[in-house]
């Protein structure tokens, strides 16, 4: 052994906390309620290959995929000291179009080439496209807002202001993009900083030997915990509602395979991509994979490159969850993430029982509202995803009113809501008896009433409106969630995925699943 294990953890710790405060001064000096209240962002260090090496505990769909940009601005974009790339384009690493990701090069000394980099990814609650928060029902890419190709927004440490315009142009809320993007600048530079007094401190081979270490640990826990689930092929199958333009279910299937220390996840068989925008690219089906693995540990260990070595996923080019351009994204990254890791941790749940839970609300219930804001004399846009039931766990009950999954963000404060927007939160709350029963029931969903204020566009991306939420070992599935429009004293029951003008005056109601319960319920 060439490493100190008090050193190891000293540098564990050293950068997941620069990471940490990378995201802390994003958070503060973002403009929109999306980033300062509900923490829609991530951050991370790599090293000079581009390999992850430290994160922030923020957003698993973010940090799985955020690898897959940096290598892509890696390749496309020559770097020098002061420079800032920023890439958002689903089909390099990124996500959907809202989550633009901006990579820092960090130079040490005269060297000529990046010995890191610091990266960040924000969701921005517009960046153009059809509808409001550009989460459309779309049917191809160009639909769904400015798909940014990795392109230097800094410069020797100036800001690229002729890009600053264009993307400007192109968002229907200007003043709150440049506030974003300028905070996620100055995250990156928090990271720079912090990462150069480290290397100030301990010297360059120092931190660049115990990095190498910390990949070789995470590899090596990693293969640990495939090395625990008994080796064969689990399979396993579920649905989505829709594509948000047709009405038939869209199937993901999967099958898993446990050698001895490592794993491939398969997903033949699953549906080829659809019209709607629920198709998943490369980055967010890698990212939910590394998840699902990532939750049989048994202990906690950083999460970086060398956890994503053991695993290996297979995919048809073509189908939802590998799409090819120019197909729609908008809600793969949202909605289809949450399929992909019920169904892996379905297939486990056949190895592992007494590690897996029971399927949590399998959405994130995207709603987007925006329009005219006569208080402001301005354009708005507002985003924001809404908790479900989790699912009970060996030993447990699920948890109520919980993200979950590959989304880890906050709700927006009411109070802060109706500061910010033209309309009032009338009803919030647990929804009650929605967790499947079982001898660990699963938690409840919530229930939300947004009464407009003024005339908005209304757009919603959910799921799990037709199926529901299945439960494990014996357990009863969790409730389907359901979003009702009261317009005129009249009640309309919506679709999982809808847009739609609302009216002053109009309330939209969404209640989101509960978790699946786990085991059977005992009698007396």
């Amino acid at each position: 052994m060439d490493y100190d294990p008090i050193r190891l953890e000293v540098f564990k710790n050293l950068l997941s906390g620069i990471a940490e405060e990378m995201g802390v001064t994003l958070c503060r000096t973002a403009f929109s309620p999306n980033i300062k209240e509900r923490k829609d962002f991530s951050c991370a260090l790599f090293d000079g290959e581009g390999r992850m090496i430290a994160q922030a505990e923020h957003i698993p769909v973010h940090l799985g995929a955020m690898p897959m940009s940096v290598l892509h601005a890696i390749e496309h974009v020559d770097m020098a000291p002061g420079d800032g790339v920023l890439v958002n384009d689903p089909y390099g690493g990124g996500t959907h179009l809202p989550d633009i990701t901006l990579v820092t090069p960090i130079f040490v000394g005269s060297a000529r080439r990046p010995s890191f980099f610091a990266a960040n990814r924000a969701h921005h609650a517009d960046v153009g496209g059809m509808t409001p928060g550009s989460m459309p029902l779309s049917t191809e890419i160009f639909q769904e807002g400015i798909r940014i190709p990795p392109v230097k927004i800094m410069e020797d440490g100036r800001v690229q202001q002729d890009l600053l315009r264009l993307i400007l142009a192109n968002v229907r809320t200007p003043r709150e993009r440049e506030g974003d993007l300028t905070a996620q600048i100055a995250a990156n530079r928090t990271g720079e900083r912090r990462l150069q007094e480290v290397i100030d401190k301990y010297g360059l081979p120092e931190v660049l030997h115990y990095c190498g270490e910390l990949l070789n640990y995470s590899e090596r826990m990693t293969r640990h915990v495939i090395d625990a689930v008994p080796k064969g092929d689990y399979r396993f199958e579920d649905v989505m509602d829709d594509d948000g333009i047709g009405s038939e279910p869209v199937h993901i299937r999967v099958t898993v395979r446990v050698s001895d220390t490592e794993v491939e996840v398969d997903f033949s068989g699953t549906d080829a991509q659809v019209r709607g925008s629920v198709n998943a690219n490369w980055a967010v089906t890698m990212s939910a994979v590394y998840y699902c693995i990532r939750t049989l540990a048994e202990q906690q260990f950083p999460f970086n490159h060398g956890c994503m070595v053991p695993i290996r996923i297979v995919a048809d080019e073509g189908s939802v969850v590998h799409c090819a351009f120019p197909s729609a994204v908008a809600g793969g990254n949202v909605e289809t993430s949450q399929r992909i890791v019920d169904v892996v941790l379905g297939a486990l749940s056949q190895a592992m029982p007494a590690r897996v839970a029971a399927a949590c609300s399998g959405t994130m219930n995207n709603i987007t509202i925006g329009g005219y804001d006569a208080r402001k004399e301005g354009a708005y846009t507002y985003y924001e995803t809404i908790a479900g039931g989790t699912g009970g766990r060996p030993g447990l009950p699920g948890m109520h009113a919980t993200h979950a999954h590959m989304t880890n963000t906050l709700n927006t404060p009411v109070e802060a809501l109706e500061h910010a927007f033209p309309f009032r939160i009338t009803r919030y709350g647990i929804r009650r008896n929605s967790g499947g029963k079982g001898r660990f029931a699963g938690g409840d969903g919530i229930i939300r009433e947004v009464e407009f204020l003024a005339e908005a566009q209304v757009t919603l991306l959910s799921d799990r409106r037709k199926s529901r939420p299945y439960g494990l070992e014996g357990g009863e599935p969790g409730k389907s969630g359901e979003t009702i429009l009261r317009h005129d004293n009249r009640r309309k029951k919506l679709p999982s995925k809808f847009s739609m003008r609302a009216q002053e005056g109009d309330r939209l109601t969404i209640a989101t699943p509960g978790g699946g319960g786990y085991g059977p319920k005992e009698t007396t």
